[in-house]
Parts: C-alpha cells; sequence; structure tokens
C-alpha cells in the first residue's frame, strides 16, 4: 500500500501529540500548544468576554477538558455554530489517594479501574505514571502536571505453572487484590512517605507540599508505525486522542468562515461525562451561550444560532477483526485504511441520524476521502459516545463519526495511517460548510 507523504507526516504529527498527552491533563497542554501556534489565545470563564469576527479563542474547565473557537464572519443567529466534540480520557488504572503499601518486603501502588480498559493488557509492560498534583503555594493550591516517562511500575503475571488454565479461559485480575502495581523494594521508611517523596521530588516540591494527585497508568512504549508497507499505526489512548487531533488540526487549519467554528475536547466521557468537566456537564454551553452573548445575540438569536448549527461527534469506530469474524454485524464492515465511519444505532447510542448522516457524505465526498457505515451487532450491548448527550442538551442535529481501529480499550491500540488524514480532511470540510 502507498502511503502519501502527507499523510504519513500526519500520522506522525498524531503519535507525537499522544506521547506528549499520557493523561488528559497532559492532553489540554498539548491541544494549548498546538492553538497557541496557530494564533489562538486563551479566555478565562471569571473574566467578561469581547469577541470579534476572525477572533481564534480558547478556555480551559478544570485542567482536562478545552473548548476552542473561531468567531464566524457572519451573525451568529443566521449562521451558527460549526462544533467537533471529542474526548480527552480514556481507560486504564488510576491511583488512589492513599496508594503506597508494603506487603512481603515490596511496595506496591494501589490503584482504581477507570472506565472499561482490557485489564489483561496491563500485564508485563513498562508502566509510568501521569497526571497532576495538588501542592501548597503561599495561601492557595497549584496543580504542576508530572509524567514517570521510564518505566516505574509494573505488573507481573503469574507464571502458567500456577495459572495451567490461563490460554482456556483467559487472564483475568481481581480488581482489588491483584492490580496493585509493583513499585519497588521496601526500603524501611513507610511506603506512603517513599511514594510520596517520589511525587514530590518529580515535581521539584517538598514532600510536606505536597496536598494530594490525579494520576493515570500510562504505557511508557511510544507510538509507532508497522505492518508491511508502514500503513498502521500502534499507540496508547488512540481512543480518543486520535479524534482530538484530528478536530484540533481540522480547526486551525481552516479559513475565515461564516459560521463559528468549535472544537470542544471533553474529560470524563469513558465514565459517563456527568462532571463539571464532561460534556454532560455545563460547559460547552456555557462556552456557546457566552460566545453569543458577546457577538450581540439576544435570547431569541442564540435559539436561532443552535437551529442553524451542526454538531459532529468524534470518537474512534470498530475496524472489522479478521481473525473474530463472528463479533461484527456482516453488512457493516468496517475497514482498517477505508475512511471515517458513520456510527449509527436505533437505540441512540449515537446520535446520528439520516439527514445528520448525509451531511456528513456531503462533507467526505467535498473532502474527496471515502466513507464507511457502521452498525453494532443486534446481539451484543453498544457502546456510547458524548453524542448523543451533547445533542440532547443543546438540541442541535449531530452525527456521531470516527476513524476505524483495532483493540479498542487495550493499552495499545492500532489504527490506519490514511485514516488519520482523511478524517482531518473530512472534520474540515464540516467546519467549512
Amino acid at each position: 500500500m502507498e502511503i502519501p507523504t502527507s499523510a504519513r507526516q500526519q500520522a506522525q504529527d498524531l503519535l507525537a501529540f499522544i506521547d506528549a498527552s499520557p493523561s488528559p491533563w497532559h492532553a489540554v497542554a498539548s491541544a494549548r500548544r498546538l492553538l497557541e501556534a496557530a494564533g489562538f489565545g486563551e479566555l478565562r470563564e471569571h473574566e467578561r468576554w469581547r469577541l470579534a469576527p476572525g477572533d481564534r479563542r480558547y478556555v480551559v474547565r478544570g485542567g482536562s477538558s478545552i473548548v476552542a473557537f473561531v468567531a464566524g464572519a457572519e451573525p451568529l443567529e443566521r449562521a451558527g455554530f460549526r462544533l467537533l466534540g471529542a474526548h480527552t480520557d480514556s481507560p486504564g488504572l488510576r491511583v488512589k489517594p492513599k496508594a503506597a503499601q508494603a506487603a512481603d518486603g515490596m511496595v506496591r501502588i494501589g490503584v482504581e479501574v477507570y472506565g472499561g480498559p482490557i485489564l489483561a493488557t496491563f500485564a508485563d509492560r513498562d508502566l509510568g505514571l501521569a497526571g497532576r498534583l495538588a501542592v501548597r503555594a503561599g495561601g492557595g493550591v497549584e496543580m504542576p502536571l508530572v509524567h514517570f516517562r521510564e518505566p516505574l511500575l509494573r505488573l507481573p503475571n503469574l507464571a502458567i505453572h500456577m495459572n495451567r488454565e490461563v490460554n482456556e479461559k483467559g487472564l483475568c485480575f481481581n480488581k482489588q487484590s491483584e492490580l496493585p502495581l509493583l513499585l519497588g523494594r521496601d526500603a524501611g521508611l513507610p511506603a506512603e512517605t517513599a511514594f510520596r517523596e517520589l511525587l514530590a521530588d518529580a515535581a521539584g516540591v517538598a514532600p510536606n507540599a505536597l496536598l494530594g494527585w490525579e494520576l493515570a497508568v500510562c504505557d511508557t512504549q511510544p507510538g509507532a508505525f508497522w505492518g508491511a508497507d508502514q500503513e498502521f499505526v500502534a499507540a496508547s489512548r488512540l481512543d480518543n486522542l486520535a479524534s482530538c487531533h484530528a478536530a484540533l488540526s481540522a480547526l486551525v487549519a481552516g479559513s475565515e468562515s461564516a459560521s463559528t467554528r468549535v472544537c470542544g475536547l471533553f474529560d470524563h466521557e469513558e465514565v459517563g461525562s456527568e462532571s463539571a468537566v464532561g460534556a454532560g456537564g455545563s460547559f460547552v454551553a456555557d462556552v456557546l451561550r457566552r460566545i453569543a452573548a458577546a457577538s450581540g445575540c439576544d435570547e431569541e438569536g442564540w435559539r436561532c444560532a443552535l437551529a442553524a448549527s451542526y454538531f459532529v461527534s468524534a470518537d474512534m469506530a470498530h475496524a472489522w477483526h479478521p481473525n473474530f469474524p463472528a463479533a461484527y454485524e456482516p453488512a457493516h464492515r468496517v475497514a482498517v485504511n477505508g475512511g471515517p465511519v458513520i456510527k449509527s444505532n436505533a437505540n441512540q447510542r449515537y446520535a446520528t441520524g439520516a439527514e445528520s448522516a448525509a451531511r456528513f457524505v456531503l462533507a467526505c465526498e467535498q473532502a474527496g476521502v471515502p466513507c464507511q457505515q457502521y452498525a453494532h451487532r443486534s446481539d451484543l450491548g453498544c457502546g456510547s459516545t458524548i453524542g448523543p448527550i451533547v445533542a440532547a442538551r443543546l438540541g442541535i442535529p449531530s452525527v456521531d463519526v470516527g476513524s476505524p481501529m483495532w483493540a479498542m480499550h487495550s493499552l495499545r491500540e492500532s489504527a490506519g495511517v490514511l485514516d488519520h488524514g482523511w478524517m482531518i480532511a473530512a472534520l474540515g470540510a464540516v467546519l467549512a460548510a
């Protein structure tokens, strides 16, 4: 398979974005760097906003969600919003507040399962930690980011000699007793003291200044190309940082348009989105309302703007796996490197309708990229996205799309090089419409 140089560069940029984004807080920091390099300036929620056509701005909430936008050239109540949405979080393991525990000469780190990861994929991997710390600073609190890039933790498998049926019954872990990660030997210090010193040293602060943390377990192996023609990529957190990167890339590459173009990246999708920073909270509506207010829209104009809007929820899609054909709806086999996927579900697990899907098909045609359709097997439970949540809260036509991938929710996922560039182009056409 021949891969154009431009597509390979877009995929390389994606891998670099993911490698720099081992937690939702790091993902937002990466997004900020990308946006600021493209001339976007920050707005703060506690300050009044003043906007002019063409203004390029972003706003962050909670450190792990971000909404960026370009103010449109036409009146908002007539041109509306073109909104892209994705999520910054990925399923995995999160460190507990009192994590370190000594056991039989070893120090283990207690973790809690976040979302629905494939737990077996964490075994025998070189694991690090990433997230943010709460640090005492004068009379307040600062939240520095930390990232342990070198192997720090491990979840060693039990040898097959003690688990003879592992290949027949599968690798399973008790979430409470068998998931704590090995950190090192007990050096005589209280385990919690040693762990706090480790974290404080990473942030360059005194241990007594450390007030708390939000830490995710991450793979230390960088993303890579693979395949006979290097036509695939492998990385952690493709779900859903690939969609975040595609949406941001489409936003910053676009020229001035009539509509106000918006890209919202939200935390907590993997656990239901119902939080102050999640798509189920007020963040997206708050930002859109404030854009409308700063544009001179009254309540009636706000309603008109929503009616003239269109929302694309970008989250990764299940690609057909040749080793497991029985897991798929036979008429909806999605191919890696086959183009963006429109995801449909009659029970509204996806927000797609016939009209909203047709608009995305037209965007793909305009961008000159192929398009695929996906539906889940009727006898399997279907996952969901931020699509139905945002569509219900804003009442705007919405479609769920994604790039095809294998091994969703594994610590090491795979996708296609061509698909990422095609998704950027398709989302760019949506924003330009």
